[in-house]
């Protein structure tokens, strides 16, 4: 079965979500550019979306409509050609209304997994639980010696354990779409031992028809990507720990935080990104990757506290920010959680009370939005961190220590064989993260 039989029969599992849908949306947009190179197979093509919420499938596919249309207005030019023989189009608005169509037409909701059933690829995006990943899988899959081949979004759960637990013989590949997948262009690979060759290449076809940046990584639980943030985590948590001799929790997460975005220039601070994927999927990527990783401890004690006192961040149905850590007031962060009070210190108080201890930014200083755009970053970067090399106040040595274990987990991916260089780590942190430069680098040598 070649590349364009593959995509008969579709199943996203898990559409309702973010991941799901996005998944749903650049699968339904590949199905249409299929159909269009032989327009007398569209018929055959069909892509279901499958959620335990019809609430969510009805968003999804409200969600599916804005952005097509967006898509069909940043290709106008193309879809005129591609429309070029429907003498009836002739707006722009016409046509994109009839581009919205064609990609909705291949699209079916439903709750049941029956759905499924028989389908040439099956997309896995549902929570990050290997039990429940591999029931809905062998639920699919029957004893009807299906071939069907399965994609899972997983992020951690190592693709032998998926695919021993449910029995599917290599026909599972870990294709792990960062967030959201419609913008995002890193696609993280994960073949087992056992994983089919004509998958895994399947997969590469998909990924760069989807222009995508596909990176490699060995079937090791969290792989590069959380392989990285989980300890990049740990190790904040310690520092956290360290501070609360001197200052209150919150106090303390706010330092840190406050080192990590703005004197290591990073879009975001390790604990609002932490509150971004949720600290309950951060608490439970640690819990699958800590069984697999020898003389290390995953487990996080900091997190752990803080669900015990429900503090799980994530996001709302329209993608804006839960609170977690810190509150957050459109997208402001405007407190941090404080375990004793149950409740959140506002960030202005905290802010005036230690800001001062950590010392002014280092000269050169450049907020990370303005680093990326800068047609000179690698030089603005490089003087920056010389600058920050020879500053001596509390933020610039707390952020000289946290750049150098950056570093070293980096180096560690790369030896413990997650990674196959030290390159795509980088590329990882810099795609799929958005950071402004790779976390092995010589910034922080001394």
């Amino acid at each position: 079965m070649n590349y364009k039989e593959k995509f008969r029969k579709v199943s996203v599992l898990g559409a309702g979500g973010k991941m799901g849908s996005g998944i749903l949306l650049l699968t339904a947009m590949e199905m249409f550019r299929l159909a269009r190179e032989n327009p007398k197979d569209a018929p055959l093509y069909q892509l279901n979306a499958i959620d335990v919420s019809e609430e969510s499938l009805r968003g999804v596919m409200d969600y599916l409509r804005g952005q097509i249309r967006k898509a069909g207005e940043k290709q106008i030019v193309n879809l005129r050609q591609v429309y070029s023989n429907q003498a009836d189009l002739i707006e722009n608005g016409e046509i994109i209304d009839q581009y919205i169509l064609d990609v909705m037409k291949f699209v079916k909701t439903g709750t049941s997994l029956e759905l499924a059933k028989g389908s040439t690829l099956v997309f896995e995006a549902v929570s990050e639980n290997p039990e429940l990943k591999v029931k809905l899988i062998r639920e699919i899959d029957g004893d009807s010696g299906s071939k069907t081949w399965y994609l899972t979004n997983t992020s951690s759960i190592p693709i032998g354990k998926l695919d021993k637990d449910a029995g599917l013989g290599g026909r599972i590949i870990g294709f792990h779409f960062y967030n959201p997948p419609a913008v995002q262009r890193l696609v993280e690979l994960i073949a087992s031992q056992k994983t089919l060759p004509e998958l895994k290449s399947f997969s590469v076809d998909f990924a760069k028809a989807m222009q995508k940046k596909l990176v490699p990584s060995n079937d090791i639980a969290g792989f590069v990507g959380n392989g990285h943030f989980m300890r990049d985590i740990l190790f904040a948590a310690r520092q956290v720990e360290k501070l609360s001799k001197d200052h209150s929790l919150p106090q303390s997460i706010w330092i840190i935080n406050r080192v990590t975005q703005d004197f290591l220039i990073r879009p975001m601070g390790i604990f609002q990104l932490t509150d971004y994927v949720g600290v309950d999927v951060c608490q439970y990527i640690m819990q699958v990757m800590d069984p697999y990783m020898d003389g290390e401890n995953l487990r996080c004690d900091l997190i752990d506290r803080l669900m015990e006192q429900e503090v799980r961040g994530g996001q709302n149905p329209d993608g804006s920010q839960k609170n977690g850590i810190l509150s957050y007031e459109k997208g402001r962060i405007t407190g941090i959680w404080d375990m004793d009070k149950k409740d959140y210190i506002p960030v202005d108080t905290i802010e005036g009370e230690v800001a001062p201890d950590l010392g002014s930014l280092p000269p050169g200083h450049m907020p990370w939005k303005d680093v990326i755009r800068d047609p000179d970053k690698s030089g603005k970067l490089e003087s920056y961190f010389k600058s920050l090399t020879g500053e001596q106040s509390t933020g610039a040595k707390l952020a000289k220590e946290y750049g150098r274990n950056s570093r070293q987990i980096g180096e560690l991916l790369v030896e413990k064989k997650v990674a196959a260089s030290t390159d795509d780590v980088n590329m990882v942190l810099l795609t799929g993260f958005f950071h402004a430069y790779g976390p092995v680098n010589n910034y922080f040598d001394n």
